[in-house]
């Protein structure tokens, strides 16, 4: 009876000694047994093929491989373990044709839920396919994976200048490195430049205004102007829609024309502002002053506060003839001595709102609210076909 020693092919551990009988088939079938492969060929130990029992003598050692070429064991560079129990042995990479040389417990340790972890954890676990140098197949950027490997090394997220940090992230998603994925999600916020939400300054704008001609349209529309002295400027036809102007000084400001359509105006002081033609629709000037202001036009240009937000408001001796409030709210708002002959205020809220002193002559209030409204001292009498019936 002959007896054999059988290595996994490329290997030099673990082997198991067979008894030799019948074919080169049942040997086969006992090496699979044995080995836990599927034995298809086996090799002697200066790797000829052996295709005949016959050819095997008695104590032999025979290197069984499912098919691939032979692999000579003294090439192994044979595993050691660290700590962790991670393998140390060498391999190479071949990343998109450029070769990375490094050690398997380097693509395993770091990021042990990854996939290169998984492709290299075990031999030819995932059947990756290799060069004709031995090195691994991986069609990726190799630019963008020399910083995954050196983050891998040495935990250090370090990357080259003309690198595209977002390629770098690309192949960190790819490879399921997620703490790197972060690590670099953070740097690509922290490298953009952070948003400006800072007021603009009087001096800034003042500078706008320079460049831009009278009747020419200032596009502001959206900026944030908030608690900025805009004092005594002149601000004819420029566009503030939705602009924020809140807390913005602008007493005796000309605004003849500009669009205030949706801006935020609470808290504003616009006193003694010129606002002949203004647009104010839907605008919110809670609690802002706009103590004699001036919204009457000689060419007929009416102002237009349609469904504007005026609560609180002292707009207390205000030129306001044929101006539109439709729908505005004015609720304890204060227009002592206003002149709003003509005026369109139906299904304005005027509860609480003092209107004492005030030229009411043909202004419509039809469906408007007055509950507690203060109606003293007008200069002419408010007839009940301009209210409500």
């Amino acid at each position: 009876m002959r007896r054999v020693t059988l290595f996994v092919n490329g290997t030099s551990k673990n082997g198991k000694v067979v008894a030799v009988y019948g074919t080169l088939a049942d040997l086969l079938s006992v090496a699979s047994s044995k080995l836990g492969i599927r034995a298809s060929c086996l090799y002697n130990g200066k790797g000829g093929l052996i295709d005949d029992i016959a050819l095997i003598r008695d104590d032999d050692v025979l290197y069984v491989s499912e098919g691939e070429p032979f692999e000579d064991p003294q090439n192994e560079v044979k595993a050691s373990s660290d700590p962790d129990g991670a393998q140390t042995d060498w391999l190479t990479l071949n990343i998109g044709g450029r070769l990375f040389t490094t050690t398997r417990s380097t693509l395993v340790s770091k990021e042990p839920e990854s996939m290169l972890a998984y492709m290299f954890r075990g031999k030819d676990v995932w059947g990756n396919k290799q060069d004709e140098h031995g090195a691994y197949l991986i069609d990726r950027s190799p630019e963008y994976f020399e910083p995954i490997l050196n983050y891998l090394r040495h935990g250090q997220l370090i990357i080259n200048e003309g690198i595209n940090i977002r390629g770098v992230l690309e192949e960190a998603r790819f490879f399921g490195i997620e703490q790197l994925a972060e690590q670099l999600e953070v740097a690509i916020k922290n490298s953009q430049p952070p948003e400006d939400h800072s007021p603009i300054s009087r001096k800034e704008f003042v500078r706008f205004l320079l460049a831009t001609p009278t009747k020419s349209e200032l596009r502001c529309q959206g900026l944030n102007f908030s608690g900025a002295d805009l004092s005594r400027l002149d601000l004819r036809y420029i566009n503030f829609k939705m602009a924020n102007l809140s807390r913005c000084n602008l007493t005796h400001a000309n605004l003849c024309c500009s669009n205030l359509e949706r801006a935020d105006l609470s808290g504003a002081n616009l006193d003694g502002a010129n606002l002949q033609g203004v647009k104010m629709l839907c605008s919110n000037a809670e609690g802002a002053s706009l103590k004699g202001c001036n919204f009457e036009d000689p060419s007929g240009l009416k102002a237009n506060l349609e469904g504007a937000n005026l609560k609180g408001v002292d707009m207390e001796g205000s030129q306001m003839t044929g101006i539109n409030l439709r729908v505005a709210t004015l609720k304890n708002a204060k227009l002592k001595n206003c002149n709003l002959r003509g005026a369109t205020l139906a299904g304005t809220d005027l509860e609480n709102c003092d209107l004492s002193g005030c030229d009411l002559q043909e202004a419509n209030l039809r469906g408007s609210n007055v509950k507690g409204a203060i109606f003293e001292e007008m200069l002419t009498p408010l007839h009940m076909s301009q209210s409500v019936r």
